[in-house]
């Protein structure tokens, strides 16, 4: 039996061209939704990357947030191997013990109570959508018909999809796609006394029961927003007080990311409280596509047989690359090593002196380093050009999202650059 190589195949993957060539045929091939690319990334180990042209990068952004253990990990690219040679596909008629094995080790560490169930994606806009079917499901208070008042955040994001960007309040992103899903309503980022307004008895006899209230608990595209202290706890008791569903987005925030293995699990964030659903997808995976709806008790009752479905969701593969991950993270203590290296690169940032960071927020290694100007762009093609890859996530914020793996020296080659930035850039 012969093997094809990729260009016999019919597709040229070889990887001798340069970032020049490469971004040529890329603007000839790719939709352009993104753009050009900043570069043709070839390969990468650890928390470092090389383009086409054989120039190094360090990763401070991990596929924004995804990249959990870096590139190329041995126990990650071996766990996918050996599944991927044994079962690669079943259909949802089936079960794999890696799809229940995960299902299981989510609910330990969410530290789910019982009755609790997960689904298992492909996606966090999948994760999402999932979530947001539930919430048409929660009943009225008189048991006649279901609620579609729906509660997010200003400057929160939630995906691509039509039920995802029904819940992300960014106009640039919505209004090119309306009529969307009806019945959300965004209210200001952290808002206390909007959020009690919103199931007043006036709002209710207006526009109906609240299903639910979806939030992160950090918003991530917003330029790293921690809630403030008390809120959640604020939003479970209205929630639980009117029946509705308290759902959090951890697509971005959780596996590790903040510091825990859910933001909402740190005190100052979540005061304790539990919520009734969690979205988890980006880092599950350490770079393998796989997302998870977490339902908490009575919640995993919202979405019964024939109510949804996902042609490769669970898929043993995904699976086991989710587990591999989460293996990784308890076996090297990373959870330990996001607090002390974040808090270690946070330090080092803002006493660096430049006169161009104003603040670092975030939680863990979820970072924004607050410029005093309007110049994140240009401080971020700067890192570029300096060997860091870094995301301009607001006009003032450059956001950093490295591997769970940065190592304190790297933590400080980071924080070196950021010591350069200068006046020159306003």
């Amino acid at each position: 039996m012969s093997t094809l190589t990729p260009t016999e195949g019919g597709s040229d993957l070889s990887a001798n061209g340069s970032v020049a060539a490469w971004t040529e045929r890329y603007t000839g091939a790719v939709m352009d939704t993104f753009g050009p690319p900043q570069r043709v990334l070839v390969r990468g180990e650890g928390a470092h990357v090389w383009d086409a042209d054989g120039k190094r990068y360090l990763d401070l952004l991990a596929g924004i947030a995804v990249n959990a253990l870096g590139h190329a990990h041995p126990t990650l690219t071996a766990a996918i191997s050996a599944q991927l040679g044994t079962l690669g596909h079943v259909s949802n008629f089936f079960g794999t013990p890696a799809q229940i094995a995960l299902a299981e080790t989510l609910l330990r560490i969410a530290e789910a109570p019982e009755g609790s169930r997960v689904f298992l994606t492909n996606s966090g806009t999948e994760a999402v959508e999932a979530a947001f079917k539930m919430t048409r499901r929660v009943a009225s208070s008189s048991g006649v018909g279901t609620r579609t008042r729906v509660l997010a955040l200003e400057g929160g994001f939630h995906g691509r999809s039509m039920g995802a960007l029904a819940l992300t309040a960014k106009a640039a992103y919505r209004e090119p796609f309306e009529p969307l899903p009806g019945g959300v309503e965004h209210l200001p980022f952290g808002d206390l006394t909007a959020l009690e307004a919103a199931f007043s008895p006036q709002a209710i006899a207006e526009r109906g029961e609240v299903a639910a209230l979806v939030v992160e608990p950090v918003q991530g595209e917003a330029g790293v927003r921690p809630l403030p202290p008390g809120y959640l706890v604020a939003a479970r008791r209205l929630t639980t007080t009117h029946g509705a569903l308290l759902v959090l987005d951890e697509v971005q925030t959780g596996m590790g990311r903040c510091g825990t293995w859910f933001a909402y699990q740190q005190p100052e964030i979540g005061g304790g409280m539990v919520p009734d659903v969690v979205m988890v997808a980006k880092g599950l995976g350490g770079g393998f596509p796989v997302g998870a709806v977490i339902a908490y008790g009575a919640a995993a009752r919202l979405l019964g047989r024939g109510q949804h479905g996902s042609t490769f969701g669970g898929n043993p593969v995904a699976a086991t690359a989710a587990l591999a991950t989460i293996g990784v993270i308890e076996r090297d203590a990373l959870l330990t090593n996001v607090r002390e290296i974040g808090a270690q690169l946070r330090q080092k940032i803002e006493t660096n002196g430049s006169p161009l960071v104003k603040e670092v927020r975030g939680r863990g290694l979820l970072l924004a380093i607050v410029l005093n100007e309007p110049v994140a762009p240009r401080v971020a093609a700067a890192a570029l050009e300096a060997g860091f890859i870094v995301n301009a996530v607001a006009p003032d914020a450059i956001r950093l999202a490295p591997p769970l793996i940065l190592t304190a020296d790297q933590a400080a080659e980071a924080a070196r650059f950021f010591a350069t930035l200068s006046e020159d850039f306003a």
